[in-house]
This record gives C-alpha cells, sequence and structure tokens, in this order.
C-alpha cells in the first residue's frame, strides 16, 4: 500500500528475490508513477517497469468501507504489509496495526514515513529529500561556497525502503523464532539518512567539529580525488584515483614517475599527505592532464591503484564488467518493447533473484488476486469495479 518511491521500491526488492508482491492502487488513477518522468517510450514512463517489476496490480479504494473490509481480507493472508502513508492514516482507516495482528498475528507491517510514527513531528508531511536534509546528507554534500545539492536521484527514498525491506526479513526470521508472532518495522526517511553519516555526531559531539561540504575531497584523506585527462576525442575528461593507503601511494608514485614521493616527509605518512593535499593533488593533476583517460586508467590497473572513470548510463551499458555480471538486463513490456534496466542486487548463490516481467497494468491482477486468493466470483469483482470500490 505504497506510493511514489519509498514504498514501491521496498516492494521492488522484495519481489526481486520472489516474493509474491501485491501492489494496491486506487482506482481510476494509480500510483503517481505511472506518470511521473519526463522521457517517455509508446507513450508510457520508463520509470513505472522498473520500479513495479515483478509485482502484481490490484484496484482498491482503501477511503470506503468496503475497500476497507477488502483490504483486511487481503492483509489476512499476508506476510508482510507496507505502507507508507502519514502516520495515523492506516489507523482512520480502521487497518492499524493493532486491528490488523488481531486476524493476523504473524503479519509483519513495514511503516516508511518521513519522520517515523513517534516524536513530535510524526504528523508532518516529509518526502525524500526532506529527510535527505535533516538526516545530515545534504549539509556534506557539494562544494562550501554553494548551496547544499541534491543528487540526480531520490536517495532518502531508497535507503528508506532498503531499510524496510531489511526489517521485514529481519522480522520475518524472528517470527520464526518467537512463536510466530509478526511486529511493526518503522522506518523514518531522515533515519535511513543518517544511518549513513559516519562519525559525525561523535565528532561533532566530542571534538566540536561539524562536517561541512568539502567538494571533491575528504579532508585529510590523500590523493583521493577526481583528476584531469582528456577524452578520447581531447574534451576534457576526468578520473578518480584513491591512492590514500600508504602502500598504495607508492605503488602510485612509482607508477607517475616519482618514487621518491612515498619517501619524501611530505607525503610519506596518511597524515602528511592529508596536511599537504592541495599541494599533492596539483602535482597528481599535472601528470594525468596530459594523458587521455584511458592511458591514466590503464596505468593505474597496472600499478594496482583503485581508479576509474565516472560513469553515465552509456558507459554502463557498453561496459564489459556489466555485461559479465549481468548488471543490466532486458525485460519485455507488452506496450513498450524491450525494456532494459538494472538487474537484482545482490547475488546469491543457491537462490538468485530475477526480473520476471516489468510494471503491470492497472488492476491487470484483480480477477487472479480476488477470485484465487478471496474466492469472490467473477460478478462479484464485477460489481464491485462498476461500484467504485475497485
Amino acid at each position: 500500500m505504497g506510493s511514489l518511491l519509498a514504498g514501491p521500491f521496498c516492494g521492488q526488492l522484495l519481489g526481486d528475490f520472489g516474493a509474491e508482491v501485491i501492489k494496491v492502487e486506487p482506482p481510476g488513477k494509480g500510483d503517481p508513477m505511472r506518470v511521473w518522468g519526463r522521457h517517455r517510450k509508446e507513450g508510457r514512463t520508463l520509470w513505472w517497469p522498473v520500479i513495479a517489476r515483478n509485482k502484481k496490480s490490484v484496484t482498491l479504494n482503501l477511503r470506503e468501507r468496503e475497500g476497507q473490509d477488502l483490504a483486511r481480507r487481503l492483509i489476512e493472508k499476508a506476510d508482510v504489509l507496507v505502507e507508507n502513508f502519514r502516520p495515523g492514516t492506516m489507523e482512520r482507516w480502521g487497518l492499524g496495526y493493532e486491528e490488523l495482528c488481531e486476524a493476523n498475528p504473524g503479519l509483519v507491517m513495514v511503516r516508511v514515513s518521513g519522520y517515523g510514527q513517534t516524536g513530535p513531528y510524526r504528523d508532518r508531511a516529509g518526502f525524500g529529500a526532506i529527510g535527505e536534509a535533516m538526516g545530515g546528507i545534504r549539509h556534506v554534500s557539494g562544494f562550501p561556497e554553494l548551496a547544499p545539492p541534491r543528487t540526480g536521484i531520490s536517495l532518502g527514498d531508497s535507503l528508506a525502503a532498503t531499510f524496510g525491506a531489511l526489517g521485514a526479513l529481519t522480522a520475518l526470521y524472528n517470527r520464526e523464532k518467537n512463536g510466530g508472532r509478526g511486529q511493526v518495522v518503522d522506518v523514518g526517511i531522515y533515519e535511513a539518512v543518517l544511518a549513513l553519516m559516519e562519525s559525525t555526531i561523535p565528532e561533532h559531539v566530542l571534538t566540536g567539529h561539524t562536517r561541512g561540504r568539502t567538494g571533491t575531497v575528504l579532508p585529510f584523506v590523500a590523493p583521493s580525488n577526481i583528476y584531469p585527462t582528456r577524452g578520447e576525442g581531447g574534451e576534457e575528461d576526468y578520473v578518480l584515483i584513491a591512492g590514500n593507503a600508504d602502500t598504495v601511494f607508492g605503488r602510485l608514485a612509482e607508477a607517475v614517475g616519482h618514487p621518491e614521493w612515498a619517501q619524501d616527509a611530505r607525503y610519506a605518512t596518511h597524515h602528511a599527505r592529508g596536511e599537504n593535499m592541495e599541494e599533492l593533488d596539483g602535482k597528481i593533476s599535472a601528470w594525468t592532464g596530459g594523458r587521455t583517460t584511458q592511458e591514466v586508467l590503464d596505468l593505474m590497473a597496472r600499478a594496482g591503484v583503485p581508479s576509474g572513470k565516472i560513469f553515465t548510463a552509456k558507459d554502463m551499458t557498453e561496459d564489459p564488467h556489466y555485461a559479465a555480471r549481468e548488471n543490466i538486463v532486458t525485460v519485455r513490456d507488452p506496450e513498450i518493447g524491450e525494456v532494459p534496466m538494472q538487474n537484482v542486487v545482490p547475488k546469491l548463490s543457491e537462490t538468485p533473484g530475477k526480473v520476471e516481467h516489468t510494471g503491470p497494468a492497472l488492476g491487470q491482477h484483480n480477477p487472479e488476486v480476488y477470485g484465487r486468493l478471496l474466492g469472490i466470483k467473477e460478478r462479484e469483482i464485477e460489481a464491485m469495479r462498476g461500484g467504485g470500490v475497485i
């Protein structure tokens, strides 16, 4: 019972590994993700085939009593319920956890919201971007002289969904250990972002330092930056090089023709390189700037120095490692045709996930789900459709 990204991505992750995921959508219009996205193929958004893959779609009007009753009947048969409404919405519909677990004590209810189910902010509207700001990642992203930027993806929503899926699997595992009892998985988007914030909290509390925006580097971690190169056509390009560990830096110094750097007091230790970061980055930039991207990458690979180009979608679709790992999978969509998309992560050796199909049509599985799971006859399903219940 999720819409947009946070709830649906959680469902996508579970569906990727074989869960039967039934997506509940409002009749007539469905999830807004069905129409989001600037670029289209055959008139269809290219967001929906990915976020709704491996799912079944049923329509259901949760604002009507009859729809709420039908939802309870579905939930009675469910292992996991995922929802990302504003806190209190499910309770107003009579679909709070206390009511639902009376009929289904083993139910795991994943609740994703902006601020979580408790606390003074619980009732506020909260999207992923707000969670990114409150969780701290916006403050440390970008350049200090510029306003905090956003990333080009919905990071907060996806992080919350990932933690929601992790919580669901943990709760299911514990259900087997504690006599079949389910529980609530409560994820605030800002908390999912906060979980990634490394040592920022103890740094502030214990030393008074508040980490801020530092552009393309981490202060006192050197060399680890983007360095200028030439593209194949002579255009400006960049390579990432991370040679900050002592042994790796020695190999980097050798590769660029300056083995003496590894013994130089200014660069010989991690702390010294951090103190002289700008000077060292300038010397490496002068070396990379006279070479093509591929030349630098080849030299770094031979030297055993971590390096890489900044991949675009085009790079991903053409890269041999992506191909060998089957990171991009092509799935047939009945309207769009062949749709390439990212494959399932992580890779499991014995029970690998799979993308079975793209996002379904609105209400495509009404007859199957209501008929097979609930035993509702076809004429009753049609009557409910005509009455706006489904």
